[in-house]
């Protein structure tokens, strides 16, 4: 798991531990130093993690004002920083001794008041907001420019050379509805058409293992693709992505990592087989959990960067061959 990844689980368990009104305080300021620091270095993705967890912050010292007027109560009165005034009320605590001003404490009652359920939905779709509008310049060249050629954009570098005995794939899907123009995935990354990915000359050894990425809307897609670069449908795990997107039928919250194999290749010793659900949150647009590299190597041990291939790759990793819009590297 990515130490950013384990930082965030860590800082949300640690809000919903908090059992007083300062401590979450304290979380919220942390983060939004963190993301003011963020901001002026240009990381954006960091700024909007650091916000997020500014606003569950905000969300959690609600709850816990809500649970202290239930059980000990709130004094009504009032007491300046550095006075030896008694309180007005009685000697139940204040928000003022927690450094909570009337604007927080309004604002978070308001956080604390949406459902669970909703309040997921909003930080997802604020996330989606903040994301689109770092590529506003993308936009802008999409709609001047000619979009079809754009959006078939694929990596302009030739495939490796090898007969790989592993390919990890995450196609860019093309997606044909669209709620919004801020939404679609043309604005984040180009995409190929399916036609497009069938027709590629998948280095693959006549024994071998494909992982494949697929969104739901595009499971049938994904079996074409299988189908296509001559690999049969074995299983698939799913990645819990523990907050809701969107969607027409359900509020997408998964992903499906297909498996296929061809020929002989054995499959993973009953030691190395990892679990068929990955529960973590997802980060920026259409990352997927770095975890997965491990689990796959995990299961193939003895492959090296002339066995394992990654296609549409948009990093680097050692002991892989990657090949996307950078150069086909071996590591």
């Amino acid at each position: 798991m990515s130490t950013a990844l384990i930082r965030y689980d860590a800082v949300c368990k640690a809000l919903a531990a908090a059992k007083s009104v300062d401590v979450a305080k304290e979380i919220r300021n942390a983060h939004e130093a963190i993301r003011a620091y963020a901001r002026q270095a240009k990381n954006k993705t960091l700024e909007v993690d650091a916000a997020e967890i500014r606003i569950r912050a905000e969300r959690r010292i609600g709850q816990l004002i809500k649970n202290q007027k239930a059980t000990v109560g709130l004094n009504k009165g009032s007491r300046l920083a550095g006075s030896s005034k008694t309180r007005q009320a009685d000697d139940k605590p204040t928000l003022a001794d927690a450094g909570i001003d009337k604007t927080l404490a309004n604002r978070a009652r308001k956080f604390a008041a949406i459902l669970d359920e909703t309040f997921e939905a909003l930080i997802e779709e604020w996330r989606d907001r903040i994301f689109a509008e770092t590529q506003r310049v993308t936009v802008n060249l999409l709609r001047e420019g000619d979009r079809d050629h754009i959006a078939s954009a694929r990596p302009t570098r030739p495939l490796p050379v090898g007969m790989f005995r592993l390919v990890y794939a995450d196609p860019p899907w093309q997606y044909e509805h669209i709620v919004t123009e801020s939404r679609a995935i043309e604005n984040q990354y180009p995409t190929m058409t399916l036609e497009a990915i069938c027709q590629l000359p998948v280095p693959a050894a006549p024994d071998a293992v494909l992982f494949l990425w697929a969104t739901s809307p595009k499971l049938a897609e994904a079996m074409q693709v299988i189908d296509r670069w001559d690999f049969s449908y074995r299983t698939c795990a799913v990645w819990d992505k523990e907050r809701m997107g969107m969607g027409y039928y359900f509020r997408q919250q998964h992903e499906l990592l297909l498996v296929a194999a061809r020929g002989t290749l054995p499959v993973p010793e009953p030691s190395d087989r990892p679990p068929s659900v990955i529960r973590l949150p997802r980060g920026a647009h259409s990352d997927k959990p770095a975890i997965v590299y491990g689990l796959i190597e995990r299961m193939y041990p003895t492959f090296t960067a002339d066995d394992r291939l990654e296609l549409f790759a948009r990093q680097s990793r050692a002991g892989w061959t990657m090949w996307g819009n950078e150069p086909a590297v071996a590591l």
